[in-house]
């Protein structure tokens, strides 16, 4: 890395951007984007001095439109908005925010799927990474690249996951570990880590990424690996957008299979299914169990609600049950076991490079014979490797319909060690749940993975005194009134119970009020001193994502 003086961060910020301008403002006419600005604004003055203004848009319009997230819950209005046509542009911003002797905030704003705005940046600008992947005669297929030969793929930090994997499948290749939903982009979930079921072998996405372009906090566009600045790759990855804006994640691939087999069933203790859970992600024992599936997750069903929930199809739709009376079996077995059910859910993968059909047979056999599930209330479906991989967007779609999908979610995301997740479910599940009904829907997941997949020189956070650790993701939706106040009340129980409990927890998509927090309750001391360190390397105006509430001025 480079260092430059005054002059050359005003020279530079010029030059990174000369040469997209002119195509930027002819792509973004094509686009209809329109560079509205206020007549009078000091601030978009200054940044054209600069030669970024062009790139800006100050009105209410757009302003608006990046005020809030998906979690409905802040609102915080920026001062302008960025529209970059190359990560060039990008550095340029944050070149020009370093010039200033008060620095103003800038996040990287992909889908706004955040949810407590840690995307936002309050009085100064967001930047608008999707038009990376179409102003400046970019487009989506240009900011993808597979190289079958390295079996790996060159995605923008723009990217949607649902777009990385139609690309590779292409090339019957695919990435090896995924979230629940695939329209996210690739820069946001590195920036945390990225679960669902198939961290168990694999890891979270971070742990499945080669390389990555990253523009710091100081302006420095760097490549950097495990080989080239590797604490800075390190930093970015899992880092909540502190240390730098990923532009490109270069992402392994390995054969792809074609078709899954998606199996839910249902138990009554939580101590039958986190017991089916844990074989089944030991991938190392050799049990009859060890790796069988491909897909390891689970949901409680603690609402009357949440047995059909917006994840997947419920079992008594067609997809998992064409019988008349399922739903009605499934509402009895629920009131015997107490009112709360659990769900394992998950998926054997074949065809293509996953084996045939017989193989799958066989290992579907071996399960239903092996796990401790209810017998009668096994839900088996056959998709595509791809419908089952984005399953979740069906379920997006049906919301939306019904005008409930732009609702609050006061999303409550923990890491809980192996030990104590028993002792969480008959506090929470059959506890806090139980002794209020909130009206709310939304799934509850909890399922295990395992510490040896994940890497502990990255910013992530994570349980490490035991080799499996569980994450619980109580995602509910605020769908009519009063649902807000009391979802966010059942967390406060739920995090008041865990330290009363002695409860050792990790808050994933985290959220603390204050820098505090983050360093007494999330990080730990030499966690935090570590963080520390990275932030004054690499953005020590901590210009970058301010939103988090992690650091909110420069550091000392």
């Amino acid at each position: 890395m480079v260092v430059i003086n005054k002059a050359q961060e005003m020279i530079m910020a010029t030059l990174f951007v000369l040469g997209c301008f002119l195509q930027t403002v002819q792509a973004a006419k094509a686009d209809d984007v329109a560079l509205a600005w206020r007549p009078t604004s000091p601030f978009r003055d200054e940044l054209r001095d600069l030669g970024v203004a062009g790139l800006i848009r100050d009105d209410a319009e757009a302003t608006a439109l990046v005020s809030t997230d998906f979690g409905n819950v802040t609102v915080a209005a920026p001062a302008a908005v960025l529209y970059p046509s190359c990560p060039a542009d990008i550095a340029a911003l944050l070149l020009a925010s370093c010039a200033r002797s008060s620095p103003f905030p800038v996040s990287a704003r992909g889908r706004g799927h955040s949810a407590r705005g840690q995307a936002a940046a309050p009085n100064g600008v967001v930047v608008n990474m999707p038009s990376l992947g179409r102003l400046g005669g970019s487009s989506t297929a240009s900011r993808l690249s597979v190289s079958v030969e390295g079996q790996c793929i060159d995605a923008g930090g723009e990217q949607l996951w649902v777009d990385v994997l139609r690309t590779a499948l292409a090339h019957g290749l695919t990435p090896r570990s995924w979230t629940d939903y695939l329209h996210l982009t690739v820069g946001g979930t590195l920036s945390n880590a990225g679960i669902s079921g198939q961290a168990f072998r694999y890891g979270p996405q971070i742990s499945n990424v080669q390389e990555l372009d990253v523009i710091t906090g100081l302006g420095e566009m760097v490549t950097c690996s495990k080989e080239r600045h590797s604490d800075l790759f390190d930093a970015v990855l899992g880092g909540l957008g502190q240390f730098g804006v990923i532009t490109r994640a270069r992402i392994q691939l390995v054969p792809a299979p074609t078709r899954a087999r998606w199996v839910r069933l249902l138990y009554t203790s939580a101590a039958a299914l986190t017991g089916d859970q844990e074989r089944l992600i030991d991938v190392e024992r050799g049990d009859a169990l060890s790796g069988l599936m491909d897909y390891v997750e689970g949901t409680v069903l603690a609402d009357k609600g949440l047995i059909g929930s917006w994840r997947s199809p419920s079992p008594s739709s067609s997809s998992f049950g064409s019988e008349p009376d399922v739903a009605a079996r499934v509402a009895k077995l629920a009131e015997e076991a107490g009112g709360v059910l659990y769900c394992l859910e998950g998926a054997l993968y074949y065809g293509g490079a996953a084996g045939g059909e017989p193989d799958v047979e066989k290992r579907l056999e071996t399960l239903m014979r092996e796990l401790r599930y209810e017998r009668g209330f096994a839900f088996v479906h056959d998709v595509s490797y791809m419908g089952f991989l984005d399953r979740v967007r069906d379920g997006e779609l049906r919301l939306r319909a019904a005008g409930q999908w732009d609702v609050p979610h006061p999303w409550l995301n923990l890491f809980l060690p192996r030990s104590r997740v028993l002792d969480f479910a008959a506090g929470v599940f059959h506890g806090i749940f139980r002794r209020g009904t909130t009206g709310a829907m939304g799934p509850v997941l909890v399922y295990p993975m395992n510490r040896n997949r994940w890497d502990s020189n990255t910013s992530a956070v994570f349980p490490e005194e035991e080799e499996v650790f569980y994450t619980v993701g109580i995602l509910r939706s605020a769908v009519s009134d009063g649902d807000l106040g009391r979802l966010e009340e059942q967390n406060n129980d739920i995090l008041r119970f865990c330290e009363e409990a002695g409860i050792p927890c990790v808050q994933y998509l985290s959220y603390y009020a204050d820098q505090a927090g983050w360093e007494k309750k999330h990080f730990g001391p030499a966690k935090w001193a570590r963080f520390v360190e990275r932030k004054r390397k690499y953005d020590p105006k901590a210009i970058l994502s301010r939103g988090q509430r992690i650091f909110t001025s420069p550091l000392a």
